[in-house]
């Protein structure tokens, strides 16, 4: 068990049957009355943002979140399957818990799954990924002092804005957070 007093960002807590992240927290000893603790709470599984506050002293279970390296491998359609590299157990992970980044995946990448009590809650790539262009237009000649970009299509299919100078061909490093382009390998 824990207290509010051991609050801490990013430190994992059950409330409601549920799985949240604490997202920021403060303190507050007002002038009247007893001291209290607001926190901005992100639910794990839904991702949700809530504001909760608490009473100062208030005890809840800590979760323990286990992360584990994996291979991603390949995709059924519904299912992404991944690869546990030391025991070689396929795990699959449904479509929606992995979300806008699946069409960053590209076999062989490895990637942190997170669990909790043996319940897989999501899945982390790495900040950059480098990827293949596979399709973009030519860039026009003197179109370049604005800063202009072009889509290209990636590899895994996925459309990423890119600089007129990137050609078909060309392996680009892709910031997984946002899908922006960071620059050419």
């Amino acid at each position: 068990m824990i207290s509010t007093s051991d609050f801490k960002n990013g430190l994992s807590i059950e409330l409601d049957n549920y799985l949240y992240t604490i997202i920021e927290f403060q303190h507050v000893k007002p002038g009247k009355g007893g001291a209290f603790v607001r926190t901005k709470l992100k639910n794990v599984q839904t991702g949700a943002v809530i504001d909760r506050t608490f009473r100062a002293g208030e005890k809840f279970e800590q979760a323990i979140i286990e992360r584990k390296d994996m291979q991603y491998i390949y995709n059924d359609g519904h299912n992404y399957y991944f690869m546990d590299k030391d025991t070689y157990e396929q795990v699959p992970i449904d479509m929606e818990m992995i979300g806008d980044s699946a069409d960053l995946l590209k076999e062989g990448n490895d990637v942190e799954v997170t669990s909790c009590k043996g319940m897989i809650i999501g899945i982390q790539l790495p900040t950059t990924i480098a990827l293949q262009v596979v399709k973009t237009m030519p860039g026009v000649k003197g179109n370049t002092v604005s800063g202009a970009m072009k889509p290209a299509i990636v590899e895994t299919g996925a459309i990423i804005q890119v600089p007129l100078f990137i050609k078909e061909g060309d392996i680009i490093k892709i910031a997984t957070s946002d899908k922006k382009y960071q620059e050419r390998v």
